[in-house]
């Protein structure tokens, strides 16, 4: 007879199996020590309960070092940390104000980095991508919450004429979502 192999990786079911039973203090305990290890399970926490003041100036931070580096410091960009922040908000709280107001920051510092520094073709396309993403979730938004953003995607759009074509596809974009003036 074959013997049982146990699973190489844990998952989520076995945790869930584990603290099934567990009661009321035990499991405000386990959530006290994931609060006190590590500062990202703190920012997820008070995003996901909605305290601390700002809850999405962690994220904002995060976007602005990673796609606006001090160049003079050689620090790096880094995309997909930028891209992980808004991530990261979705998975704590996901609000579609606010994660348009994090896509279009996106865009705001991608193309202001770009403007003043210059890039290179894969900082241009993670650029366009974002702006379509933010487009296609602030069009969702009601009139009073989208024109603002619209306002800031069309700015993004204005200064956005450094190259690889980004400006022709940020024209595509806005055409598509019935929003280019």
């Amino acid at each position: 007879m074959a013997e049982k192999k146990e699973k190489a990786r844990p998952g989520w079911s076995d945790i869930k199996s584990r603290i099934s039973d567990w009661d009321r203090a035990g499991l405000i305990a386990l959530i006290q020590d994931l609060y006190a290890a590590s500062k990202e399970n703190q920012v997820f926490l008070h995003t996901r309960f909605g305290v601390g003041g700002d809850v999405l100036e962690p994220y904002r931070r995060t976007i602005e070092r990673w796609l606006w580096p001090d160049v003079l410091k050689s620090q790096n960009c880094s995309i997909s940390t930028a891209k992980k922040a808004i991530f990261d908000y979705k998975k704590a709280h996901g609000q579609p104000e606010a994660v348009a107001e994090l896509m279009v920051f996106f865009c705001e510092q991608a193309a202001g980095f770009s403007a003043d520094v210059g890039i290179d073709e894969g900082y241009a396309l993670a650029l366009i991508r974002m702006f379509e993403q933010a487009l296609r979730v602030v069009v969702t938004l009601p009139a009073d919450q989208r024109d603002p953003f619209m306002s800031r995607l069309h700015e993004v759009h204005r200064i956005s004429d450094f190259g690889y074509g980004v400006r022709d596809e940020m024209d595509d974009l806005l055409a598509e979502h019935g929003r280019d003036e």
